[in-house]
């Protein structure tokens, strides 16, 4: 039901830091667990990190642990991904999605909305 909106991703140096923003319309943001997940190319997509619809619980894939941080402001119908120390292996499109489960929705088939993905690219 709710429509998503990718925005922040660009270019940085390892080491760099990135924020991305993902803007939801309508009013139901707030029932949907949020995820971000990034795509390679030649790869699939995999998951990256994963909030619920409260923001009490989030997940992270072991690659990013410690690095990245995925939050959400619901006043404002937005989830946010902040990325830090950046590695060139980070480079891929990266999307937002919203699960409308209980939990923290950690696969690509839990989702039924999607954002239509922002370019991140990392050089060393």
């Amino acid at each position: 039901q709710v429509q998503l909106v990718e925005s922040g991703g660009g270019l940085v140096q390892a080491g760099g830091s990135l924020r991305l923003s993902c803007a939801a319309s309508g009013r139901t943001f707030s029932r949907y667990g949020m995820g971000w997940f990034r795509q390679a190319p030649g790869k699939e997509r995999e998951f990256v990190a994963g909030i619920n619809s409260s923001g009490g619980s989030t997940s992270y894939a072991d690659s990013v642990k410690g690095r990245f941080t995925i939050s959400r402001d619901i006043s404002k119908n937005t989830a946010y991904l902040q990325m830090n120390s950046l590695k060139p292996e980070d480079t891929a499109v990266y999307y937002c999605g919203g699960a409308y489960i209980a939990g923290v929705a950690t696969r690509t088939s839990s989702y039924d909305t999607w954002g239509q993905g922002t370019q991140v690219t990392v050089s060393s």
